[in-house]
């Protein structure tokens, strides 16, 4: 292996071994870039995103009667996608039955299509309610499925405060899409 070449940028100092993994598309997510404001399901993503006729383009795996199912814009692995109903509801307790079992149904059954594409160890399921608890998208109720592998959570994160996916989301898309 080659000692990677170490150059001086004017302004940041001496040069140093570490190589850079630049995720400026991530900016988007940082500044909160076309996050919805209040309770209101105009500009809101989740409720958007279903009508925008084209699945591909708007990244959704699959479709039920009451929820969706569509790859996170900002995923923390491959497969990371996201449950949610079709009606812009906050809270969890304030679903439907009917809503309720099938967001439970999706869970499962994309657990079992991302076992079955990607050979998953394991997975991190749950939901963030409220803005207080960490939900990007407070208004709108979405339940995260996380792919996790042995060893995926490598230094990358807790040193270099970044994800490092090897596969572009519209190709995670169409694969979870083909095996659904």
């Amino acid at each position: 292996m080659t000692e990677p070449e170490l150059v001086e940028q004017d302004g940041v100092g001496v040069p140093d071994a570490l190589q850079r993994l630049w995720t400026p598309h991530r900016m988007a997510y940082i500044r909160g870039q076309d996050k919805p404001e209040g309770e209101e399901p105009e500009g809101c993503p989740f409720c958007r995103l279903p009508g925008l006729g084209d699945d591909k383009r708007a990244l959704i795996v699959a479709r039920g009667e009451t929820v969706f199912a569509v790859l996170n814009l900002y995923p923390y692995n491959p497969g990371h996608l996201m449950v949610v109903p079709y009606r812009h509801v906050a809270d969890y307790p304030d679903l439907t039955p009917e809503e309720t079992r099938e967001l439970a149904e999706f869970t499962q059954h994309a657990m079992g299509v991302i076992r079955a594409v990607s050979a998953a160890h394991g997975f991190n399921i749950g939901m963030n309610q409220g803005v207080i608890a960490g939900a990007g998208i407070a208004a709108h109720l979405h339940q995260h499925l996380v792919p996790r592998w042995g060893g995926d959570a490598n230094f990358m994160p807790v040193i270099g405060h970044t994800k490092v996916l090897p596969q572009l989301l519209g190709e995670t898309r169409d694969l979870l899409a083909g095996a659904w």
